[in-house]
């Protein structure tokens, strides 16, 4: 496979709003946010503490259904979608990787990558499997449990599990929180290299710098709303950004 980055939105947000009850007070996690990925990028969402990132993370990838304004993934607008079509919707088109790798410990790495499809009742493709593993460095540990692997290696199984739907997006929320230095750097390697060889569109919320300065853009946002975007930047120009937002 090969990037195709053919000016089509993966996913957008258009004037996104999301209002949550916390006592007797509203608070307004996102204020009319209008944002679009195209296929075939990485972008990395940063923003101090409360900002409203994972609100917006949730948003874009379904989890969450916005107060006002709508979210579009491909042609599909989400609003007008049940749960049951969302929970669908999110199965099939859309690849999770979170903090936790959520893998199930009884599965060989080989059973956890295909675990979505046979939750949808469908086949794995052999060849795309090996591709897959292959891409991701662990081809030869296909038949081996999550307890005999590193943490950067299951943070791996976990991406090629959101690789084997050939999702839309894939949605990173702090992928490399739990790794240490050298096994971030692998990890978000490999993310960079889904993006560049196989296509693929990934949308991660991070609060390293140096985490983001492997995407193609990354964009800021503050008091729920967007604060910039920086294209390609150094470590330094992300903290330097988020200085000024207030972070450190």
């Amino acid at each position: 496979m090969r990037s195709t980055k053919d000016g089509k939105y993966a996913v957008r947000l258009d004037a996104v709003s999301k209002e949550y009850r916390s006592g007797k007070n509203t608070v307004r996690a996102l204020d009319a946010v209008t944002a679009g990925f195209l296929s075939g990028t990485f972008t990395a969402v940063m923003g101090p503490s409360g900002s409203g990132k994972s609100t917006f993370l949730n948003c874009a990838a379904g989890l969450d259904q916005p107060t006002a304004g709508r979210v579009v993934l491909g042609d599909v607008d989400l609003s007008t979608r049940s749960e049951t079509e969302l929970t669908e919707l999110r199965r099939d088109r859309i690849g999770f990787v979170f903090q936790a790798y959520n893998l199930l410990g009884s599965l060989t790495v080989a059973e956890n990558v295909t675990l979505p499809l046979r939750l949808a009742d469908r086949k794995a493709d052999g060849a795309f499997l090996r591709e897959v593993l292959g891409a991701v460095g662990l081809a030869e540990h296909l038949d081996r449990r999550p307890g005999e692997l590193s943490g950067g290696q299951q943070q791996r199984v976990a991406i090629a599990r959101a690789l084997i739907n050939h999702p839309d997006v894939v949605v990173a929320d702090e992928p490399t929180g739990a790794l240490d230095t050298r096994s971030s750097r692998q990890v978000l390697e490999l993310l960079r290299r889904v993006v560049d060889e196989l296509g693929q569109t990934v949308l991660m919320v991070t609060h390293d710098p140096v985490a983001a300065s492997y995407a193609d853009s990354v964009v800021f946002l503050a008091d729920g709303r967007l604060a910039g975007e920086l294209a390609r930047p150094a470590p330094e120009q992300v903290a330097a950004r988020m200085t000024h937002l207030g972070e450190w």
